[in-house]
């Protein structure tokens, strides 16, 4: 059995979707996908490349490549650092688009060069959801990339809705330039929208981080409690063995006290 890291996902969808694609590769006989990991596990005798190619083709990405457990922990803390930077940029300039585009609704007024200006306030708005967009710009990347695959996964959704508001405020602005009331335009403008669904998704993308690692965490655990050696009865003596070296009918000698290694059958003995 042979492990790909696999960049790119963010939803079933996504995994399912990797998992298609692997399994239609000629000499692929199973593939088993992992989400919570990022991690996928292919049988059969098709080579690494023509793998790689088919996750690529899926919208994807994977490699060979596997880090140590110090090195998993480390990137794990790095992505959860990465969503708290972007959420917190992002969070600062939509409270100054909120408060720009929606604070007159709260009584707060706004300074006197935009008060009198509409053209200004939109213009304004126009540049701090714009960076709130390029904050986020992974959304794009992503979701974009996922759409030209024909493989449009959660980051797609996000993109769209974000990129419509976006897309049809930039317009109403450079309409409110030619109009002789662009006061009226100034309140279908939907900037704030668009930031506000960017900024919020990064939250839950924090969080998903956040539980993911501790998730990780608790399975790795786990995975550490499993024994590495066995003793077996061969040839009528007790044998240390690896546990790879184990085969179906050897008898397995367990103590009290120590971790069974192997699913078995009980033969004889007792315990408490």
């Amino acid at each position: 059995m042979r492990r790909f890291k696999i960049s790119g996902m963010s939803c079933a969808a996504c995994s399912a979707r990797v998992e298609k694609a692997v399994l239609s590769v000629d000499g692929v006989t199973s593939c088993a996908v992992s989400l919570l990991t990022n991690s996928m596990s292919v049988e059969g005798t098709a080579s690494d490349e023509s793998i790689i190619s088919a996750v690529r083709a899926a919208g994807y990405d994977a490699t060979t490549e596997f880090k140590s457990q110090k090195h998993k922990l480390d990137d794990a803390d790095d992505n959860l650092h990465s969503y708290m930077k972007r959420l917190i940029s992002s969070a600062v300039f939509l409270i100054l688009l909120m408060y720009i585009a929606m604070g007159h609704m709260l009584g707060l007024s706004l300074p006197r060069m935009l008060s009198d200006n509409p053209l200004a306030t939109g213009l304004v708005q126009l540049i701090l959801a714009a960076v709130v967009v390029f904050i986020n710009k992974g959304f794009f990347t992503n979701g974009f990339k996922g759409l030209v695959h024909r493989a449009p996964n959660m980051d797609t959704l996000v993109a769209l809705g974000s990129a419509a508001a976006f897309i049809y405020s930039t317009y109403l602005v450079f309409e409110m330039m030619v109009s002789k009331h662009p006061e009226h335009l100034l309140h279908g403008l939907y900037f704030e929208s668009s930031a506000m669904i960017l900024t919020l998704i990064t939250f839950g993308k924090m969080l998903e981080a956040y539980s993911k690692g501790k998730t990780t965490d608790a399975i790795n655990g786990l995975v550490a409690l499993t024994p590495k050696i066995a003793k077996v009865i061969r040839d009528e003596k007790e044998q240390t063995v690896d546990i790879s070296e184990v085969a179906v009918g050897d008898i397995v000698v367990v103590r009290a006290g120590e971790s069974i290694p192997v699913d078995a059958v009980i033969t004889k003995g007792h315990t408490a």
